[in-house]
């Protein structure tokens, strides 16, 4: 049995419907109360609060993350109608000014200032005795800050856990040591740094996030200081069923990518392979639908539309909230469009940090029971899980791979013979224990 129990958890989003951020602490959450491990959650206002254990949420003291925060906030508590636009709207605007002088002095992300609040309350519970172990996750790097402060005050036992990268690399040839210009950047790259200095284990995402940090951190090697090394996060299916269901053909094939869109991830990568398979198969113009989920379309899919007049084919549904007549959260609904698809979309991206990140609809997709078709870049780890999935997989940086991939997607859902997907999904229950073995190991060697 893990003799440090009372975890002080910080995670600027936790219970943020929807969020990957919050799901990849939340969903470990019933593993923890299960080993005996006895939570006390500091987080941001921005989600709903547990009833479960000590949660304790607090307003960012920068003008920024306040108006991130109030927004949230107000989404929550009444919705965002009429109200929701007039009172963020006054907010931002009186906000406006002290949002860039903040801006100007410090260039930081903007929820860097809930670091505050969680450190001065943390430390409170610490010298009274009530915390053994300070557990940061983000998500947000302002969790970290706390954590690091904490850790340097009482010598409190810090455990980490990183989602992306902290140090963005430019190239393959960049490991990540050069100063970066922009202070936000420069500031993540020191934290990293004081991260593998300071915790007492810390954990990424990805096999190449854990390598890179290793190549600018070598004390994270040993045993015996940091100790980094990679947990997938896995995800957990919604009401606690498989989420699987039976898949049937109707009129048309559905195209499904789910997330955030960014110039550098981006649906113009497949309008663009639809004009020639439109060209070969012309009937395909009647049958194939690109549905968009969950973010505003990024603008070279808007120039993609207009160029290509590919109205009809690409619906954007944008973000899906709680459902007040069903009671379903966000996140079921989601689950249940993943499921009605034909083919989930995984678009990876085109930057260098492809190499160290798997988007976290990933762990979602598996839970579905649909075939994926991941469009992905330098990344043998995720290319490895799709393949062993008998997913279709085209390299992000090869347009002919993705044309051939999208010919092959539609003969084989106008031959009814999609991708049958294999192997299992991959729980947050593997993650959560082999953190509490890590701890356990760590307090057995600290002993």
């Amino acid at each position: 049995m893990l003799s440090k129990k009372r975890w002080l958890i910080l995670s600027h989003g936790f219970n943020m419907d929807g969020r990957a951020s919050s799901q990849t602490i939340t969903d470990k959450i019933p593993y923890f109360l299960e080993a005996g491990i006895e939570p006390i959650v500091f987080s941001a206002i921005t989600g709903i609060k547990d009833k479960r254990f000590p949660h304790r949420q607090f307003l960012a003291w920068g003008p920024a993350a306040f108006r991130f925060d109030f927004r949230h906030w107000i989404a929550n508590q009444y919705g965002r109608g009429f109200f929701y636009k007039v009172s963020t709207g006054i907010v931002s605007l009186l906000l406006a000014p002290f949002i860039a002088l903040e801006k100007f002095a410090l260039g930081y992300s903007s929820q860097w200032s809930w670091s505050i609040p969680a450190y001065l309350h943390g430390l409170y519970l610490i010298r009274s005795g009530k915390v053994d172990l300070i557990y940061s996750t983000g998500g947000a790097w302002s969790a970290h800050l706390a954590g690091l402060w904490l850790k340097k005050k009482t010598g409190a036992p810090w455990i980490v856990e990183i989602h992306d990268p902290l140090v963005i690399r430019q190239s393959p040839d960049d490991s990540g040591f050069e100063k970066p210009s922009n202070r936000d950047a420069r500031f993540r790259q020191y934290l990293e740094k004081q991260i593998c200095k300071y915790a007492d284990l810390a954990w990424w995402f990805t096999d190449g996030a854990v390598h890179y940090a290793k190549v600018r951190n070598p004390n994270l090697n040993t045993l015996y200081n940091a100790h980094g090394f990679m947990v997938l996060p896995g995800a957990e299916p919604p009401g606690g069923s498989t989420g699987e269901k039976m898949h049937q053909y109707c009129e048309y094939l559905n195209l499904c990518h789910f997330g955030s869109l960014a110039n550098d991830r981006s649906l113009s990568t497949i309008l663009n392979a639809l004009v020639p398979l439109f060209k070969k198969y012309p009937q395909a113009r009647k049958h194939i639908r690109v549905h968009a989920y969950g973010a505003p379309l990024d603008s070279l899919t808007v120039d993609a539309l207009k160029k290509l007049a590919f109205d009809d084919v690409l619906l954007a549904h944008g973000r899906l909230e709680k459902d007040p007549t069903t009671g379903k959260s966000g996140r079921e609904r989601v689950v249940e469009k993943m499921q009605s698809a034909d083919v989930l979309i995984l678009l990876h991206g085109n930057d260098e940090w492809c190499a160290e990140y798997i988007p976290s609809k990933f762990y979602e997709y598996l839970w579905t029971g649909r075939p994926i078709w991941g469009i992905t870049h330098r990344n043998p780890q995720l290319d490895q899980m799709l393949l062993e999935r008998s997913a279709y997989l085209s390299p992000q940086n090869d347009p002919e791979a993705i044309e051939l991939a999208l010919e092959r997607i539609w003969l084989d859902w106008e031959g009814k013979q999609l991708a049958v997907p294999k192997g299992v999904p991959i729980g947050v229950n593997q993650a959560a224990y082999r953190i509490l073995s890590e701890v356990q190991a760590k307090t057995e060697r600290s002993a």
